[in-house]
């Protein structure tokens, strides 16, 4: 694998949420897009969603033109487009799984794109999916360690 992260919505949303609530989760997201751009890929399925979140969900919305510079930024990472081809791979993942169709794109995108890992609260942290790794980044340190 070529150790590039995968970035699921809700990590470039808690970059730009500046809510006091959830200001520890969006450092910890400002960091991660603070790493080398060409080990950070996200999809066209996260710019979407990436949008509509930040402009009608979150505690603080952004303006529509604050929001559309910020995807426009975004895009300046590598973007997997969610074509036809990851759109049906996505439902064989879905079908033989218990994830969302929403989520097996994800996993899809991150597998298309060579990531070893999904940056992501939404799935269970360490497990495995078609060979990527799913991490929370927003998880408390194991105090074992």
């Amino acid at each position: 694998m070529s150790g590039r992260s995968f970035l699921d919505t809700n990590i470039v949303v808690y970059a730009a949420d500046e809510s006091p609530a959830e200001r520890d989760k969006h450092l910890t997201a400002v960091e991660l897009l603070r790493q080398e751009p060409d080990s950070l890929v996200l999809s066209t399925q996260v710019l979407q969603e990436f949008y509509y979140v930040v402009t009608r969900r979150i505690a603080m919305p952004l303006d529509p033109d604050r929001a559309a510079a910020a995807v426009r930024g975004l895009a300046r990472l590598e973007v997997i487009p969610a074509d036809t081809e990851l759109v049906l791979a996505a439902i064989t993942i879905c079908r033989s799984s218990q994830l969302s169709l929403w989520d097996a794109l994800i996993i899809e995108a991150a597998y298309q794109a060579g990531c070893e890992r999904v940056l992501t609260e939404d799935l269970s942290h360490g497990q495995v999916l078609k060979g990527v790794l799913v991490e929370n980044p927003f998880r408390p340190a194991d105090p074992r360690r």
